[in-house]
C-alpha cells in the first residue's frame, strides 16, 4: 500500500513539475509577444479601414494583453505537447514513443492552419456581413475592446478543433480509440460540430456552411486517419 502511494506521489510530483515548465514557457512566449504587441495590432487591423475606439485607458491595455496572450498560446502548444509525451512516454514501448513524438510538430502546424482559416477566410466574411447589415440603420463605432474579443471568439475555436485530425490518429497508436468507436458516434459528433458552428457565426446560412462543411470534412478525415493507424497498429501488434 505504501509503494503505490509512494508511486502516486511521484506520478502527481512529476505532474506538478511539468505543469510548471509548460507554465514558464507560456510566460516567456506572452512576454516576447508583449514588446512585439503594437507591430502585431497594427499588422491584425490593416485591412480595417478605421481606427478603433477604447472607452478608457484600460481597454488598450487588455487588448494588448488578449494579443500576446493568443500568440503565447500558439506559441506553447508544442510545449504542452511534448511535456505531455514526456509524462506519458514510461507507459510506452520504444516504437509508440518514436511514433507519437511525431505528432508534435503537428499540432503546432495545424493549430495555425486552423487560426489562418478563420483568420483570412471566415472573420472577413462574418465582419462583412455584420457590416452590410447594419448599413443605413446604425451608426457602427468599432471599439477595441469589442473588435478583438469578436474576432477571438470567432477564430480561436478553429485552432483547437483543426487539431481533431492529429489527436485523433494520437489517441487511436495508443489504443484509446478505433475507427469503430468513432463511427458510432458519428451522429452526435456532427450535432456537437453543428451546434459549435452555428454559435460562432452569424444568423445566416452561407456563414453556417462555411464552417460546418469543414469542420465535418475534419471529422470524416479523422475517421478515415483512425482507420487507417488501427490496422497498421493490428499489423504491428501481431508481429510483435
Amino acid at each position: 500500500m505504501e509503494n503505490k502511494d509512494s508511486h502516486l506521489i511521484e506520478h502527481l510530483d512529476e505532474l506538478r513539475q511539468r505543469m510548471i515548465k509548460t507554465l514558464i514557457a507560456f510566460v516567456i512566449f506572452f512576454v516576447g509577444a508583449l514588446v512585439f504587441v503594437e507591430d502585431i495590432y497594427s499588422w491584425v487591423i490593416r485591412d480595417l479601414g478605421r481606427d478603433l475606439a477604447i472607452l478608457g485607458p484600460s481597454d488598450i491595455l487588455w487588448v494588448y494583453m488578449i494579443i500576446s496572450c493568443v500568440f503565447a498560446i500558439a506559441a506553447t502548444i508544442p510545449v504542452v505537447a511534448y511535456q505531455t509525451w514526456k509524462f506519458i512516454a514510461p507507459a510506452l514501448t520504444k516504437e509508440e514513443r518514436k511514433v507519437t513524438l511525431r505528432f508534435i510538430p503537428g499540432l503546432f502546424i495545424l493549430f495555425i492552419i486552423g487560426i489562418s482559416f478563420g483568420y483570412f477566410l471566415l472573420f472577413p466574411i462574418v465582419l462583412g456581413f455584420l457590416t452590410n447589415m447594419s448599413a443605413g440603420q446604425f451608426e457602427m463605432m468599432f471599439t477595441a475592446d469589442k473588435y478583438f474579443r469578436f474576432m477571438i471568439n470567432l477564430i480561436l475555436p478553429f485552432g483547437i478543433l483543426f487539431e481533431m485530425p492529429l489527436v485523433v490518429m494520437f489517441l487511436t497508436r495508443l489504443g484509446i480509440l478505433n475507427p469503430e468507436r468513432l463511427a458510432k458516434t458519428r451522429k452526435v459528433s456532427y450535432f456537437f460540430l453543428v451546434v459549435v458552428s452555428i454559435m460562432i457565426t452569424p444568423p445566416d446560412f452561407i456563414s453556417d456552411m462555411l464552417v460546418i462543411i469543414p469542420l465535418l470534412i475534419l471529422y470524416e478525415l479523422s475517421v478515415t486517419i483512425s482507420r487507417i493507424v488501427y490496422k497498421k497498429k493490428i499489423v504491428s501488434d501481431a508481429l510483435m
